[in-house]
């Protein structure tokens, strides 16, 4: 068990959020399903209570504690892709079947949980040392929903 694991709150619907994501990241799976040993304000005896999963080799517990406490954008993960293919491939998974699109890079899934997914080569061109560079692409990428990886080095290279 690690020291810290982050425990996400969901309405019911922990296992489903986890079977999902673990199909995302390499070096994830579902480790354990708990199911409630008694009555509870959330649920009856014997429903899922906790999902223990790993994601990328970090660890989470999902817990179906009830409508009490929705996501909020105040916690998100980033997740660093690659390339613009990966980029696609989480933002077309996550935002699927009544997730949401925001501005820069930023997306909730179907649960309400907030991702952003960022391109490690967006990072490298906000932080040129070139100030100028770095000012182009941050402009660019303020224009978006899903990062366009060309398009932020267009701009970078005063381009676009």
């Amino acid at each position: 068990m690690s020291k810290i694991t982050p425990c996400l709150w969901y309405d019911g619907n922990a296992e489903e959020a986890a079977n999902f994501y673990v199909t995302l990241f390499p070096d994830s799976r579902v480790d354990n399903v708990v199911l409630s040993p008694a009555d509870n304000p959330s649920m009856k005896e014997g429903g899922v209570l906790v999902v223990e999963f790993t994601l990328a080799g970090q660890p989470y517990i999902g817990l179906n504690g009830g409508p009490q406490f929705p996501f909020t954008e105040a916690v998100s993960f980033q997740v660093g892709t690659e390339d613009q293919a990966e980029t696609d491939r989480l933002w077309d998974a996550l935002t699927a079947n009544g997730g949401q699109e925001s501005m820069c890079g930023w997306l909730k899934d179907r649960w309400g949980l907030s991702w952003q997914i960022t391109p490690k080569r967006l990072l490298e061109l906000i932080a040129d040392p070139d100030k100028d560079r770095a000012r182009r692409a941050m402009e660019a990428m303020l224009k978006m929903h899903k990062i366009d990886i060309a398009e932020v080095e267009r701009a970078a290279d005063g381009a676009a």
